[in-house]
């Protein structure tokens, strides 16, 4: 029997030399080229029908796709993969973090599949400039960490989303959300209430920004913003979507989400989604919810709703020397709604927050829980049992006003089929 990864190797070195890379190849011609290369070895008869098809793909995507990658990229079940140099390869499914027995044959192989997927979005990766986001074709985002910077060789994050956006229907069955608070945050974006999403890494803060966006009326001009372009909105028709650019190797031609914003307040915008923010770019992100373009989300990483308020601050102080009373009021005044999601010990994604923005009083902006998720034990399996509550009323309703919603009907909604002061017919167009 011979030995599979010298037998791959060896199908691989001989496709290879059957090419001419002088001109491009399609798709097709390699796969012909591989199936005669199969047809002159001796040894392929020896493996079984499903390895020889294994084998098949496997040379197949060394050549033309993603290696060893391609297989988890394309599997539904998997979330996340991560690649610790060439030999250290971790797979996530539901939750569950494993490392998995393929590996690069080569560091070099690993870089080539590295510049293939930066090459694939017009992006650079190397020592000069070694740190890069990138998206997959598929729109699965991607991290990438090079040397000099990443010691154990080149490290690769890829998170993969779902083939099908995630709707709220599909949250609420699997306990993320209730209906009630679903059906009260599809009346905020209605009604035009500026949202914050705001929790740690892997929360699932882009996928429920995804969620929140089609509530928009298809009928709206909207813009989104993002450093790689990850945002999957639904049922727009009036969609610009920006993405930011890394300079070229001279140093120039940088385009950042501060650019890209600034941009974006002559292009007529009824709402503005700024993917995610990081840094100075939240002054002019604040300047936007501030300017009269209610209806705006973004997301940013903090430990809680009130956190991210502080993380705000912060970040406004890197792009402007601002006094701290000025940041807080523009933060009051801009922002309305803060909802923080977290990642239970169980692996789960939950809605643990959701927050009123009040106004700023005292030198401080007051915020009030209007949601709050409380634990009520475990199951024998280990899952967290727990169920968001309703804590308080949302007081600032002249949004809700203006959009023709009754402010009793929010705040008294229990979740119900039918959301106040929107027909089904309405809902199934958001």
């Amino acid at each position: 029997m011979p030995d599979y990864e010298t037998l791959r190797r060896e199908i691989k070195t001989k496709t290879q030399n059957s090419l001419d890379f002088r001109r491009d190849f399609s798709d097709e011609e390699v796969k012909e080229v591989i199936d005669r290369v199969f047809l002159e070895t001796r040894e392929i008869s020896l493996l079984s029908v499903k390895e020889r098809r294994q084998l098949n793909k496997e040379v197949f995507d060394s050549l033309r796709r993603l290696d060893i990658l391609q297989e988890f990229v394309d599997d539904p079940s998997v979330t996340e993969i991560m690649i610790n140099g060439p030999d250290n390869v971790f797979v996530e499914r539901a939750g569950k973090l494993n490392k998995i027995a393929q590996r690069f044959e080569s560091e070099e192989k690993l870089r080539d599949v590295i510049q293939q997927i930066v090459a694939g979005c017009n992006r650079v990766v190397n020592e000069a400039s070694p740190i890069v986001d990138a998206r997959l074709v598929g729109g699965a985002r991607v991290n990438i960490v090079m040397n000099p910077i990443a010691l154990n060789g080149p490290i690769v994050t890829i998170r993969r989303f779902p083939d099908k956006p995630i709707t709220m229907d599909d949250l609420e069955t699997t306990g993320s959300i209730t209906a009630e608070a679903a059906g009260f945050l599809r009346l905020l974006v209605r009604a035009k209430y500026n949202i914050f999403i705001s929790g740690g890494t892997g929360s699932g803060k882009t996928t429920f920004l995804n969620v929140l966006s089609s509530f928009i009326p298809g009928d709206e001009r909207v813009i989104t913003i993002e450093d790689s372009a990850e945002l999957q909105l639904q049922g727009i028709e009036n969609l610009v979507r920006l993405e930011t650019r890394n300079s070229n190797v001279e140093g120039c031609g940088e385009i950042t989400i501060r650019d890209l914003i600034r941009s974006s307040l002559r292009m007529r915008p009824d709402r503005i989604i700024v993917g995610e923010v990081r840094g100075a770019e939240a002054v002019d992100m604040l300047q936007c919810l501030n300017t009269g373009h209610d209806g705006s989300m973004s997301t940013g990483h903090a430990n809680s709703a009130r956190d991210m308020l502080t993380r705000l601050e912060n970040m406004v102080l890197m792009g402007a020397e601002l006094p701290l009373a000025a940041i807080r009021q523009q933060i009051a005044s801009g922002l309305d709604i803060i909802v923080h999601l977290g990642r239970l010990r169980d692996k789960s994604r939950k809605v643990l927050e959701i927050s009123e923005v009040l106004g700023y009083e005292n030198g401080e902006v007051v915020t009030k829980e209007l949601f709050g998720f409380e634990e009520q034990g475990s199951s024998l399996e280990g899952k967290v049992i727990g169920k968001l509550i309703r804590k308080e009323k949302l007081c600032e309703t002249g949004k809700l006003k203006s959009a023709g919603i009754s402010e009793k009907e929010v705040n008294e909604w229990k979740g119900r089929t039918e959301i106040p002061g929107l027909s089904p017919s309405k809902l199934e167009k958001g």
